[in-house]
């Protein structure tokens, strides 16, 4: 048995049931938008954790439907509207009866664009350019293109008569897809990268002289991970209202990287200390009182 200094009886090695309460309040999980709310992640339960990043990658994926929906697809009918009549790939070959070359929609943000011979240029100025050749698709953006060769054995319409139904029917489903490939990709992509962070989250646990075993750490690692995403998501609407241009995205998606590690760095410095971590008061290095020199 101890004592406090007004008398009350503990039992050795039990705390009053205030200071747990206390405790456990200090360490309730519900934001990740601060490195203590992070740190928070790594004493909460798996539910917990997997709800908020649910929730983040709802938000993002919600971002992205409104983005192709409002920014891109709005090209995308138009250019389907002004194809000709007939026109196909066939045998990994374009048989178009149009012009070329042609700018069928575009705007600053995406353009699509015929050229057979990828030769004219038409369009390129749009931050991406969908342009479509005799042998193969090349998209344009920023830093160069990259091309995707006509599939062998398939037929694809590209004229308006076959495509403009055919698009009006799958929209919705295309949209509904992308979310989803946002919310499972970012979900998995988290799960994994956090098995990778959850080293250097403890190493930095450890030089701080905090307590973090290995799955706090991957809890930790993981929660890290969401504010960078969510700079990212606003990044992409602030893009699509045309109050960021694309050189600006880019950066922020670069940033968004950055962002995790500080987190990852910084969160572990709110965690409870070690037991065994010594607790220094004053300056160590101060010098001794001249009675205890001798």
């Amino acid at each position: 048995m101890v004592f406090d200094g007004e008398g009350r009886r503990w039992q050795t090695g039990l705390v009053p049931s205030n200071v747990n309460a206390t405790v456990e309040s200090s360490t309730i999980a519900w934001q990740p938008l601060t490195p203590r709310g992070v740190a928070a992640f790594a004493r909460a339960n798996l539910r917990r954790l997997f709800l908020m990043e649910f929730i983040v990658a709802v938000l993002a994926a919600a971002t992205v439907i409104w983005f192709l929906h409002e920014v891109w697809f709005p090209t995308v009918r138009a250019a389907i509207h002004e194809l000709p009549a007939q026109g196909e790939v066939r045998q990994s070959k374009l048989a178009w009866r149009g012009d070329s070359p042609v700018h069928l929609a575009g705007d600053r943000f995406l353009a699509i664009v015929v050229d057979l011979n990828h030769e004219a240029e038409v369009g390129r100025e749009a931050d991406v350019s969908v342009e479509f050749g005799q042998r193969e698709c090349r998209i344009y953006s920023l830093l160069g293109y990259v091309a995707v060769n006509y599939p062998a054995d398939w037929m694809i319409a590209l004229n308006q008569a076959e495509l403009e139904p055919w698009w009006g029917a799958w929209e919705p489903a295309i949209l509904a897809g992308a979310g989803t490939l946002v919310v499972l990709g970012l979900m998995a992509s988290w799960a994994l990268l956090a098995v990778l962070y959850s080293l250097p989250a403890r190493l930095a646990a450890f030089f701080a002289n905090r307590e973090l075993n290995w799955r706090a750490g991957w809890r930790l690692a993981s929660a890290a991970l969401m504010p960078g995403a969510l700079v990212l998501t606003a990044a992409i609407f602030l893009y699509g209202v045309s109050m960021l241009d694309f050189v600006r995205l880019g950066i922020c998606a670069a940033l968004h990287f950055v962002i995790g590690w500080i987190y990852l760095f910084a969160s572990p410095l709110f965690l409870p200390r070690h037991p065994a971590a010594p607790i220094i008061k004053g300056n160590p290095f101060a010098a001794l009182p001249t009675d205890e020199k001798r």
